[in-house]
């Protein structure tokens, strides 16, 4: 049975890190100075996605002193999203923020957010609309939103931004792994939940050192491209693929008819060249191939998503009301015209 200490918890504030020892002092002093006006208790959760800078040991004397601080270490790093899934799955709060470590994300916004998810919301994210970042991380970074927006049709201005709110209800149903972690908003929007922004101070970094690697950019785009097909696709994933053999095969097709009727004008002595000599024939042979096997790769696919679907969940539910078996006694009324 849960205690009375944790099932009295509103807010989980989960953390990851990686070589940050410097600032977890003072994060945690500001994060509860921030929530110290809100109701409710809040929990601290820091997940050391394998630091080697003493960043544990920091946090091992932070929760020893501090009641509502939990760690989790991993062996090694695995990366943001695993241990934001390892954090998600650690909370007891009905509301859940996600922040950086370095404290470029200030703990001030909580309220804010968490104002904001109570208009009806069930992700807020963070705008960092005045960013205190190099120029190399900046223009990359909101040329990759400007892709997220348009091509996924959640319109957001900071997919990246580590600062987000969430209601418990949607981190019971997005699963985490690879990078997906900037992308939570484009899964819990694909589940149903309704998103909102604002936006949020963004200071200059004081500790620690950025992970920004321009491979990130290229990386981005790949997981984009996997998130738009699993969250649009991911259980027909026939209409897409499916969609691309039939195309290819009509080209093909197109083309050997062309090809068919160049051959019989060739033979009732028209001068033109034989199509064995024409790169058309093998194009068109490579089209048709092609789509052959794209759409025999979607029947394979809508076989595996058939079989995955009878453990998992396709839709999501908001709200129940009644029982599905009226109490003995009870008359379901007719129609007595």
């Amino acid at each position: 049975m849960m205690s009375e200490s944790a099932a009295k918890i509103e807010i989980s504030v989960v953390i990851p890190l990686f070589n940050e020892q410097a600032s977890l002092r003072e994060l945690v002093r500001q994060i509860q100075q921030a929530v110290s006006p809100l109701a409710g208790n809040t929990e601290i959760i820091f997940v050391d996605d394998g630091s080697t800078d003493g960043s544990w040991d920091e946090i091992e004397e932070i929760a020893s002193a501090v009641s509502n601080v939990v760690g989790i270490r991993f062996r090694r790093n695995f990366g943001k999203a695993a241990a934001l899934q390892a954090g998600f799955a650690r909370t007891r709060g009905r509301r859940i923020i996600t922040m950086d470590a370095d404290l470029q994300d200030d703990p001030a916004e909580i309220p804010r957010l968490l104002a904001k998810l109570d208009q009806g919301f069930d992700l807020v994210s963070g705008w960092k609309q005045i960013r205190h970042d190099p120029w190399h991380k900046v223009l990359p970074s909101r040329v990759f939103n400007t892709m997220v927006s348009r091509w996924t049709g959640v319109r957001l201005h900071d997919i990246n931004c580590g600062l987000k709110a969430y209601r418990s209800e949607v981190i019971k149903e997005i699963q985490l792994y690879g990078e997906f972690h900037r992308f939570t908003p484009i899964l819990a929007a694909a589940r149903g939940f309704r998103i909102g922004e604002i936006p949020v101070h963004h200071r200059p970094r004081e500790f620690g050192h950025s992970k920004y690697r321009w491979t990130r950019f290229l990386a981005g785009f790949i997981d984009l491209v996997t998130v738009k097909f699993l969250t649009s696709y991911q259980h027909r994933p026939q209409h897409m693929i499916g969609t691309v053999g039939l195309g290819a095969m009509a080209i093909g097709a197109l083309g050997m008819s062309y090809l068919a009727v160049i051959w019989i004008l060739t033979q009732l002595g028209a001068g033109f060249p034989p199509i064995g000599q024409r790169p058309l024939l093998v194009f068109s042979a490579t089209a048709v191939l092609v789509g052959m096997q794209m759409f025999s790769l979607g029947l394979i696919g809508e076989l595996i998503a058939f079989r995955m679907q009878r453990g998992e969940s396709i839709y999501s539910i908001a709200e129940e009301i009644g029982s599905a078996q009226p109490p003995e006694g009870d008359r379901v009324p007719t129609d007595r015209r």
